[in-house]
């Protein structure tokens, strides 16, 4: 493929987004950043369906897609959530990505190249506890992912997701100090992560340097992943 390459990237105005698309700009890769937030290229809900096909059909086709948006979703026990608390957590985290798969895969597959890089977390693996909703979602992008790479695995689309243990990220100011003082204790380096560090890994998986790897689950978790 010759020429600059566009890649989207969601959440793109802070935290992993911002950082990604810092690293991916520093390879000569055109970005457009989508959030909520005004700083952003396009501000768009990707809960909300139409809203993200307005948006593929404002920009035309990308050969990346980063989806980094999400939220954390309800801090608290189970039995304490509710309903719309979690299908807010699950509109976000899970059918926005979705939403925006459905609606920029076509023009990769057209094109015969393109990656799909999903963000979820080590809580979609190891279940993190008053964080259900999230947890649940996080889990449900590593199956989505699994899935639709291997449904994209002959058309030159690589779709990967990236599991993160506690990074240094906005989001993370939003979740109970009880609950990230424990997630960052199981970490064996004893430390969170930059997003500096999560962006490196977004830059090799949307490159070519990546061919024979769809499908795959990412970690970088300072050794706290065990499976």
């Amino acid at each position: 493929m010759t020429g600059a390459r566009r890649a989207l990237i969601t959440g793109g105005a802070s935290g992993l987004g911002a950082a990604a698309a810092e690293r991916l700009r520093a390879d000569g890769i055109e970005v457009i950043t989508v959030d909520l937030s005004a700083e952003a290229d396009h501000q768009v809900d990707i809960a909300d369906d139409a809203a993200v096909q307005a948006l593929a059909a404002a920009v035309g086709p990308v050969d990346i897609l980063v989806n980094c948006a999400g939220i954390v979703g309800p801090n608290k026990p189970l039995v304490e959530t509710t309903a719309d608390e979690w299908r807010r957590t699950i509109d976000v985290n899970l059918l926005g990505t979705v939403a925006t798969i459905r609606a920029f895969a076509p023009g990769m597959v057209a094109a015969g190249w393109g990656r799909i890089v999903n963000l979820a977390s080590m809580a979609g693996k190891d279940g993190n506890p008053n964080l259900a909703a999230y947890s649940a979602t996080k889990g449900a992008v590593i199956a989505l992912t699994k899935s639709v790479g291997k449904e994209l695995a002959q058309t030159g689309v690589l779709v990967n997701v990236i599991a993160p243990a506690v990074i240094d990220t906005p989001m993370n100011a939003k979740t109970d100090p009880g609950v990230l003082q424990y997630i960052t204790d199981l970490i064996p380096m004893k430390r969170v992560g930059r997003a500096d560090e999560v962006a490196e890994l977004i830059a090799w998986l949307t490159s070519d340097r990546v061919s024979f790897s769809t499908g795959a689950v990412y970690d970088i978790s300072g050794g706290r992943a065990t499976y």
